[in-house]
């Protein structure tokens, strides 16, 4: 999902994890022996969203825990209103800090929490640090687990998020993965294939099911944006932590305003590097720089684009779908069927503005069909695909449990 859709970051003086806070115990509540969802982070909300409706047409009882991650209203509480999704049954408030410190944190939270009761199963979504902390504590703690996305690789140990994914399928018990590539990447790891499952993609179960939604006017119009524009998300470290990453994006940029307005939902990460690059010259000359973005406001905002710039994941894979070019400024992709099914292009910083030209002239056109399996039911394929796994695990006349 949407990247961009995030809010300013507390003081890491606030976000300081206490190792004696009290964690509420997923026991306190009603109902024995239900699943366990973990999420911290927005792409998080999108993926559990359809998982946690079709698991609940099924009549399977289940509990959302909220790490924190990301922790206020813009960050994490318009998308649980946005995507319909119950409020968290247990709130760990970890914030921000370092992989390590939040990492960390999350893990002797959780740990706290789950304990008691040992669900009979915990669902983990993605690739952000609330996955891998949920996947170590359940794996020392002899919890089976499930990664919705799984399979996804990079192949670049320089990304967090690669070692993320690496170590979560290693330790997961069911793996369901979006595309096809995924599945080759986990045989040639090694990992046993009764354990995989090609489901799709339930992010894009979550976009097809608001598409009726996502009208760009309202939008454009409380912005002021202009009525042809692109949009631009940027926050990957590699392009906003050091200065001259953050000058070559802010070249780029500067190429784009010579063709089209652009306007920028500016995530927290990097913003104070961007700026210090040059970033506000570029306010008066075609770039609307605007606060995050809730999950249906970004996607209106997108489906009326002309273009979308990014470094995000979940945003090629939502372009594909709704057939907006796409140019993502990083080396390389953990999701290449955007590539070879969709809009996407990966875009060096300084080859911005020829790609953009191309993009814009219909260079990149979208394919008749999306990916395989893309077709907004992934979520109900993940939960039959749980229901069996329970099903088997608890034996005849049995119930599950860990």
């Amino acid at each position: 999902m949407a990247d961009a859709a995030a809010a300013g970051p507390r003081s890491c003086s606030s976000n300081r994890p206490r190792s004696r806070r009290r964690v509420p115990s997923l026991r306190t509540m009603p109902t024995a022996q239900p699943l366990v969802h973990v999420v911290g982070a927005r792409p998080n909300f999108v993926k559990a969203a359809p998982v946690m409706h079709a698991l609940a047409e099924r009549g399977v009882p289940q509990r959302l825990v909220h790490t924190g991650q990301h922790y206020d209203a813009a960050m994490s509480d318009v998308f649980f209103d946005d995507l319909e999704l119950p409020r968290p049954d247990v709130s760990l408030g970890v914030g921000s800090g370092s992989h390590a410190v939040q990492t960390a944190a999350i893990m002797v939270a959780l740990e706290q929490a789950l304990t008691p009761e040992r669900p009979p199963l915990v669902i983990v979504y993605g690739d952000v640090n609330s996955t891998i902390a949920a996947a170590l504590v359940c794996a020392k703690l002899g919890i089976p687990t499930a990664h919705v996305e799984a399979g996804l690789r990079s192949f670049d140990r320089s990304m967090p998020e690669e070692i993320n994914r690496v170590v979560t399928d290693r330790l997961a018990d069911l793996l369901f993965v979006t595309s096809p590539e995924g599945v080759d990447n986990l045989a040639r790891e090694g990992i046993d294939a009764g354990r995989v499952h090609l489901v799709g993609n339930p992010m894009i179960d979550t976009l097809l099911r608001h598409l009726s939604r996502f009208d760009p006017g309202p939008v454009r119009d409380r912005l002021g944006a202009p009525g042809r524009y692109a949009v631009a998300t940027i926050h990957r470290p590699a392009n906003v932590d050091e200065p001259h990453a953050a000058r070559r994006i802010v070249a780029a940029l500067e190429e784009a305003v010579a063709r089209i307005p652009v306007v920028l939902p500016l995530h927290p990460r990097g913003r104070a590097t961007l700026e210090e690059a040059g970033l506000a010259e570029l306010t008066g000359r075609g770039l609307l720089v605007v606060d995050p973005l809730g999950y249906l406001d970004f996607l209106s905002l997108v489906r009326g684009s002309s273009a979308v710039i990014t470094d995000s994941g979940g945003i090629q894979e939502e372009t594909t779908i709704l057939g907006i070019p796409c140019l993502t400024l990083r080396p390389n992709t953990e999701r290449p069927i955007t590539i070879t099914h969709g809009t996407n292009r990966l875009v060096e910083p300084e080859a911005l503005g020829a790609a953009l030209d191309g993009a814009l002239a219909g260079a990149q056109a979208p394919p008749p069909e999306g990916p395989p399996l893309w077709d907004g039911h992934a979520g109900e394929r993940i939960s039959q695909s749980i229901e069996s796994w329970l099903a088997v695990r608890a034996g005849p006349g049995g119930t599950s449990g860990s």
